[in-house]
């Protein structure tokens, strides 16, 4: 009975702040017209033409980091912070804005200001694998906020992909935020997710010899120059050539893909292939050397296994390089705020055992109470719906407002194993 009450009780809090339109705590009006410290930041006011409503301002970091902040009619005092993903190294630095709508077009910025809540996000000073730098630029952007508004409440972190890295890594080690929010990130294990992208490739060139040039470790610069026109129209063409083989690369690989829709077969495919070649070389510049290892490998799932293992190509990480990434994006799994994170079950990018293996994380290291996952059985990478995402931040803010309210002292002793453990 008392087990059924905390649920009814639990459904009527979350019922109640998606009615509310998750506007809590005490509303203020917000200054539309802002005058920053033009000695720090270079800023111009601009409207967004992204939504008639948002009236934002965009600038530039002293570091090279482009912002952006959208400031509702009504403000609740509270920040929303996004953490964009992965944005290929040949790309102009930018504001990805293709990354700030969800799959069904809703503009995240729009979204957030019509609840109340304050939008601000940065592209980051660089483009790639930047999760250290990008920590440091979100904090440099809570810095220029708390400037403008000197009253902000409320500082929360969402992130996606490799800002799901991102939003994991700073919930874990900065004081800044209230909590987080992290979808379909890499956060378990980077090297298995390296691993994942690398084996995907080796086992590519061993179904389809021939078609890309270059090796999963090395990547030519005509490849990803001619990524669009040449090569992905030759993946394609193969693996629609020859789908049984295809299918069984999938099964090997251990990639995603729903068997009642063919076309999510040649969106895994192009997905994956696609980190590999816009991702690899960035990689292994940033971590001085190879990271990618398959060399005791047992392939398994198809029609020959032993033949399968005895020719698919061999290749074995650099041992600085693997201490590179373990200190540049391995996550920790000390909590001592609310983290949420959401991931869909057949995602072919990030594959939803990173969420099997944070929660180990979590576990052991006793700070379970401040995590909450949500799957969403669905394939994609990212593929959430307007509602799940709402459904997830209020989730975020009820973790919040409940560690608020019972005040308690153990976030202090994790605070200190998590400074022993980094420091090690």
């Amino acid at each position: 009975m008392r087990k059924q009450l905390l649920k009814n009780q639990a459904l009527t809090i979350l019922a109640v702040l998606l009615s509310l339109s998750l506007i809590l705590w005490s509303c203020s009006s917000a200054p539309t017209e802002v005058t920053p410290n033009q000695t720090h930041y270079s800023v111009q006011k601009i409207t967004a033409n992204q939504a008639e409503t948002d009236t934002c301002i965009n600038g530039r970091m002293d570091t090279g980091a482009y912002f952006r902040i959208c400031m509702p009619d009504e403000w609740n005092g509270d920040l929303v912070l996004y953490a964009h993903g992965y944005v290929s190294p040949l790309e102009e630095v930018a504001i990805p804005e293709s990354q700030l709508k969800l799959p069904d077009g809703t503009y995240i910025p729009a979204m957030l200001n019509d609840l109340g809540y304050a939008f601000a996000t940065t592209s980051y000073r660089e483009n790639g694998f930047v999760a250290a730098e990008a920590i440091e630029d979100l904090k440099d952007l809570v810095d220029l906020f708390k400037e403008l508004y000197p009253t902000v409440n409320h500082i929360l972190l969402v992130g996606a992909s490799e800002g799901g890295l991102i939003t994991t890594k700073s919930i874990e080690m900065e004081d800044d935020y209230a909590g987080g929010l992290a979808v379909c990130g890499p956060i378990g294990d980077f090297i298995k997710q390296i691993n994942y992208v690398g084996d995907f490739r080796v086992l590519f060139d061993f179904y389809f010899p021939g078609i890309l040039p270059g090796s999963p470790v090395q990547i030519p610069q005509e490849v990803m120059e001619h990524w669009d026109d040449i090569y992905l129209p030759a993946v394609i063409q193969a693996i629609s050539a020859d789908p049984d083989r295809t299918v069984e690369l999938l099964r090997v690989a251990g990639a995603a893909f729903d068997p009642s829709d063919p076309e999510t077969v040649g969106q895994t495919v192009a997905g994956v292939l696609w980190y590999n070649v816009f991702a690899t070389n960035d990689l292994v510049a940033r971590v001085g050397g190879n990271p990618y290892d398959n060399s005791t490998r047992f392939y398994h799932g198809s029609a020959n296994d032993l033949f399968l293992n005895q020719h698919v190509r061999r290749f074995t990480a650099d041992a600085v390089a693997i201490t590179a990434v373990n200190h540049m994006f391995q996550t920790e799994g000390i909590l001592d705020r609310p983290l949420v994170t959401m991931h869909t079950a057949g995602d072919p990018i990030v594959p939803f055992w990173h969420e099997q293996l944070y929660r180990q994380k979590i576990v052991s290291s006793g700070s379970a109470i401040f995590f909450n996952h949500i799957p969403v059985v669905r394939y994609g990478h990212c593929n959430f719906s307007k509602d799940e995402v709402l459904k997830a931040f209020t989730l975020l803010i009820v973790k919040v407002k409940a560690l608020e309210e019972v005040a308690a002292p153990q976030p202090v002793t994790v605070r200190v194993a998590r400074k022993a453990i980094r420091t090690r």
